[in-house]
C-alpha cells in the first residue's frame, strides 16, 4: 500500500507525560512539534489506571515545562487530575497531534529520520521517543498457569474493589500499585486479601512528618553519595514504620538509592493506612508465588493458598526493541543507553526513562535541556 509523506521539523512518539513535557518544551523554544501517538487520546496509560491512584509525588515536582497545577488542585492530584492537566496542555496552539497512529519503526533517512506508521512516513530532521515504561503488561508464566481456575488479570486492568468485594483476593508484587491495589481491595470488602512478595520492597510514606510530601526527601538525597541516601532512608523508615519484619516486610539489604541506581527501581511509594492495613492482618504479606494449581497457589516456603482471583502487579516491558532495536541506542536490558535529554544518535532522543524521585518534574528539566539541544542543531537548516 502507497504510503503518504509527512515532513515535520520534530516528530514526539508518545503522548505521555514525557511526550507532552517534550512538545511544551520545543514550542516555548520556537519549534512547532508533531506528536504521535498510538491511542486515541492523550495520557492512555494513565486514563486506564485503577480509580484510587494518585500522584506519588506532590504537584510542586511534578510539574510540566513552566505549567504549574491549577490552583486548588491537592497536594497529590488524582487520576482524574492528571488526565486533565496533560491533556489540557497537550492541546496548546503550536502542538501538532496525531492521534490513533502507531510509530512501526524509526530509521535513518540521510541526515535525517523516517518515523514510520502503518498509513504514512514521516520525515524529520529531529526525533524525540517518549514512549514510557508501560507498553506491555508482564504477567509471570507459573507452572499451571493456563489451567488456574480463578480469574488472573495484571494490575494494569485493574479498576476498582466493587467487583471483588467477597472474594479471595492475590496481589502479586509489592510495588506502589501492588500496595495500594492490596489496600483498597481491603477497604472495599474483599473476604481476604494476600500480598506476595518475593523481594521486600523498599518504602517511603508518600506524606511524611509534619506533612512534608516524601519526594521531598528522596530528591534532596539524591545530591549525596548513594551510601549516604541509603543510611538515611533506612533511619527515616525505622523512624516512622518501626519494624516489619514480622509482618513479611523486613527493611531489604539493599537502599532505596543503590537499588535504584543499579536496577532502575523506585521504592513503594504508599500511604501510612496501607502498611496500618498490614500491620493489623487485612492484608497479609506471603511468600512469592511460585506455581499455580487449580484452584489453589503454590507459595516459595510450600505453603497453599486459595484466591479466587490472582492480581499480577508485575511490571511492564518498554518494548522499544521493534521501534529502535536495530539502531544500536539500546543496552542489554532494553534501556535507552543515553537519556536525560542528551542524544543518543544525531537527532535521536529519549524522554522519560530516568527512573528517580520526583520523574515527572524531572521529565520537564529533560524536555527543556533536548528542546535547546534541538534548537541548536535546527539552526543551521532554518538559516538555509
Amino acid at each position: 500500500m502507497h504510503q503518504e509523506e509527512i515532513r515535520n521539523e520534530v516528530v514526539v512518539v508518545g503522548a505521555g507525560p514525557a511526550g507532552i513535557a517534550a512538545a511544551l518544551a520545543l514550542k516555548d523554544v520556537g519549534a512547532r512539534p508533531l506528536v504521535v501517538e498510538q491511542a486515541e487520546e492523550i495520557a492512555s496509560s494513565w486514563r486506564r489506571r485503577y480509580d484510587r491512584l494518585r500522584l506519588n509525588t506532590s504537584r510542586v515536582t511534578s510539574r510540566l515545562p513552566g505549567r504549574p497545577f491549577p490552583k486548588g488542585t491537592p497536594m497529590f492530584p488524582s487520576r482524574d487530575q492528571v488526565v486533565e492537566y496533560l491533556d489540557r496542555n497537550a492541546r496548546e496552539q503550536g502542538i501538532d497531534l496525531k492521534l490513533g497512529t502507531k510509530v512501526e519503526r524509526i530509521e535513518r533517512r540521510g541526515d535525517g529520520w523516517a518515523v514510520r506508521t502503518p498509513r504514512a512516513e514521516i520525515a524529520a530532521p529531529q526525533v524525540i521517543v517518549a514512549t514510557g515504561y508501560e507498553q506491555e503488561p508482564i504477567i509471570p508464566d507459573w507452572p499451571g498457569r493456563a489451567s488456574f481456575a480463578g480469574e488472573l488479570l495484571h494490575s494494569s486492568e485493574y479498576r476498582n474493589a466493587e467487583r471483588y468485594a467477597g472474594e479471595r483476593v492475590l496481589v502479586v508484587g509489592p510495588g506502589c500499585s501492588g500496595m495500594e491495589i492490596a489496600y483498597d481491595l481491603a477497604e472495599g470488602g474483599a473476604d481476604k486479601v494476600w500480598l506476595a512478595v518475593r523481594t521486600p520492597p523498599n518504602i517511603i510514606l508518600r506524606e511524611g512528618p509534619g506533612g512534608v510530601p516524601g519526594d521531598f526527601f528522596g530528591i534532596a538525597m539524591l545530591r549525596f553519595p548513594t551510601s549516604v541516601g541509603d543510611r538515611v532512608a533506612r533511619f527515616g523508615r525505622r523512624m516512622d514504620l518501626g519494624d516489619l519484619t514480622e509482618y513479611g516486610l523486613p527493611i531489604p539489604e539493599e537502599g532505596v538509592f543503590s537499588r535504584l541506581r543499579r536496577l532502575g527501581v523506585a521504592p513503594a511509594i504508599v500511604d501510612r493506612e496501607v502498611i496500618d492495613a498490614v500491620k493489623d492482618g487485612r492484608i497479609e504479606v506471603v511468600r512469592a508465588v511460585e506455581a499455580l494449581d487449580g484452584r489453589e497457589v503454590r507459595l516459595a516456603d510450600g505453603a497453599l493458598v486459595d484466591p479466587s482471583v490472582v492480581i499480577c502487579a508485575t511490571g511492564f516491558r518498554r518494548r522499544l526493541e521493534p521501534l529502535v532495536g536495530h539502531l544500536d541506542v539500546l543496552d542489554a536490558r532494553g534501556m535507552p543507553r543515553v537519556v536525560g535529554g542528551d542524544a543518543a544518535a544525531r537527532g535521536l532522543r529519549f524522554l522519560g526513562f530516568v527512573p528517580r524521585p520526583g520523574q515527572l518534574g524531572y521529565m520537564g528539566k529533560e524536555a527543556r535541556k533536548a528542546a535547546k539541544g534541538i534548537k541548536r542543531e535546527l539552526q543551521p537548516s532554518t538559516a538555509a
